[in-house]
C-alpha cells in the first residue's frame, strides 16, 4: 500500500460529494499548526514537521519512517524503508535505514537552510504507532524513526505506541477492516483510537470527541493555486478543508490547525470520501476546535506514482524532502493561508494541452458517455481518448473552457 511502484491501478471510484463547488482555499487566522500521517502521509509528516519545524508543534506518525530515509532511491524506499518492492527484497532490518547519516543530512540541509535550523523541533511533541503486524512497514523502520527524533527531542516528548496487532492501515476503535487484515481502504477496528490519541499527545488535554455526526462543513478547494497543474507532481486538482462548528464565523482565531496527510491509495480519487469521514479526527476537532486541512495527492501514471502516494523518495522532485519541495511548498502555502489570514488571489489563466483521457485522469474533464467534457464550462471536446487532443484554458477554480492562450 505504501509504494507498489509496479502495481497500475487502473480503476477510480470518482470525488466525493462534500461540497457543491470547488472553491479557493478560505484565508484563515488559526494557529498551533500540527501534522500527521499514515504510510506515505506518515513519511510526508516528518518531512514537513522536519524541514518547517520553526512554523510546526508536533507531528503524528503511523508506519512511517525516519527523515529523508529513501535518500532519493527508489531501490532503497522499497527495500529498506518498506517491503513494497519486488517479492523477496525486503531488506528492512535493525538500524538498516542508516539513521546516522540521516541525522548528518538533516544537520546539513539546515546548515545550508533548506530545512529550518533543527533547534526548531526541540519542543515537538511527537506521536508515533507501528503495528506488530504490519508487513509493509515493520517496526525495525519505526525504531529508526524513534532514534532519529530522540536525537532532536526529550524521549519526555516522544510517545511510541508499539504493542498493537495492526497491520499496515490507520487503527480506529469504530470503522475498518479487521485490525489484522491489509487492504483497502488502510483503515483498519483495532479498538484503538489512533487520530484521537495523537491529537492528544500533541495539544495535552481535549475536550471528549463528539458522539454525533460531523457538525462542520467540508470545503472543496483548489490545489493548483499553490502548485501549477498538480497532477504533474503527484497532487490532486482539489484538496479538502473541514471547518468545525466556531470556527467558521471569526476566520478561525482561537482555533488550531491539523494537517492530514493520507496514505498510498486513500486519496479521494481512489477511495472516495472514505478517509476524510472514517479516519476518526473530525469528532475531535468539533469539539476542539481543530481546523483539518486534508491536503491530497494524485496517480502519476504509468510507473512514477500510479497509487497516489505522497513525494517520499524523489518520483517528482529531487528537493522533495526539503522546503522547496513542491509537495512540501504547496503544502505549506496553503497552511500559510489558513494561519495568516492572506486574502485568496485570483487564479490565474493557465492553459494545457494534452489527450482528452489525460485531461480526465488530470481532473480538468470529466467523462461522460464516452466523450469529454470540460470541468465547469462542460464543453464537449470529443471522445474521450487518448487520439484526440484538446486545449483547455483554466479561467477559474475547477472550470476550463476550450481554446488557447496567447
Amino acid at each position: 500500500m505504501l509504494l507498489r511502484a509496479f502495481l497500475f491501478v487502473s480503476c477510480c471510484l470518482g470525488l466525493l460529494p462534500v461540497s457543491a463547488q470547488v472553491l479557493p482555499l478560505p484565508a484563515m487566522q488559526t494557529a498551533n499548526v500540527s501534522v500527521s500521517g499514515l504510510s506515505s502521509g506518515g513519511y510526508m509528516a516528518v518531512q514537513f514537521d522536519v524541514a518547517y519545524s520553526a512554523s510546526v508543534m508536533g507531528a503524528g506518525v503511523v508506519a512511517g519512517g525516519p527523515y529523508y530515509c529513501a535518500q532519493g532511491s527508489v531501490a532503497k524506499a522499497t527495500t529498506i524503508c518498506s517491503c513494497t518492492g519486488t517479492p523477496y527484497s525486503c531488506q528492512v532490518a535493525p538500524g538498516g535505514t542508516g539513521v546516522n547519516s540521516l541525522i548528518r543530512q538533516t544537520d546539513q540541509n539546515a546548515a545550508n537552510g533548506t530545512v529550518d535550523p533543527t533547534a526548531g523541533l526541540a519542543n515537538h511533541r511527537i506521536w508515533m504507532l507501528s503495528g506488530t503486524a504490519d508487513t509493509v512497514v515493520p517496526q525495525a523502520v519505526m525504531n529508526d524513526l524513534q532514534t532519529y527524533y530522540r536525537h532532536y527531542i526529550s524521549t519526555a516528548n516522544i510517545f511510541y505506541k508499539q504493542d498493537l496487532p495492526a497491520q499496515h492501515a490507520m487503527p480506529t476503535d469504530s470503522y475498518g477492516n479487521s485490525c489484522g487484515k491489509l487492504g483497502s481502504p488502510y483503515i483498519n477496528n483495532c479498538g484503538y483510537d489512533a487520530a484521537g490519541e495523537l491529537l492528544k499527545w500533541i495539544y495535552g488535554s481535549l475536550n471528549n470527541r463528539a458522539s454525533a455526526g460531523p457538525a462542520g462543513r467540508f470545503i472543496e478547494f483548489d490545489q493548483s493555486e499553490f502548485l501549477p497543474d498538480p497532477t504533474a507532481h503527484g497532487m490532486a486538482a482539489s484538496g479538502y478543508l473541514y471547518v468545525p462548528p466556531g470556527c467558521d464565523s471569526n476566520s478561525g482565531q482561537g482555533c488550531r490547525l491539523h494537517v492530514v496527510f493520507h496514505g498510498c491509495l486513500q486519496d479521494a480519487g481512489t477511495i472516495g470520501d472514505t478517509y476524510l469521514r472514517h479516519a476518526g479526527y473530525n469528532a475531535w476537532a468539533d469539539s476542539n476546535r481543530i481546523v483539518l486541512l486534508y491536503p491530497q495527492a494524485a496517480p502519476i501514471y504509468p510507473m512514477t506514482n500510479p497509487n497516489a502516494c505522497w513525494d517520499w523518495f524523489n518520483y517528482d522532485d529531487a528537493h522533495y524532502a526539503q522546503k522547496a519541495g513542491h509537495q512540501m511548498a504547496a503544502v505549506k502555502q496553503m497552511v500559510d493561508r489558513l494561519t495568516g489570514g492572506a486574502a485568496p488571489p485570483p487564479p490565474p489563466t493557465q492553459c494545457f494541452t494534452s489527450s482528452n483521457r489525460d485531461h480526465v485522469l488530470a481532473g480538468r474533464a470529466h467523462d461522460s458517455l464516452f466523450r469529454a467534457l470540460a470541468n465547469g464550462s462542460n464543453q464537449n471536446m470529443g471522445l474521450d481518448n487518448i487520439f484526440i487532443h484538446t486545449t483547455l484554458k483554466r479561467t477559474g477554480p475547477n472550470f476550463y473552457v476550450v481554446g488557447s492562450c496567447p
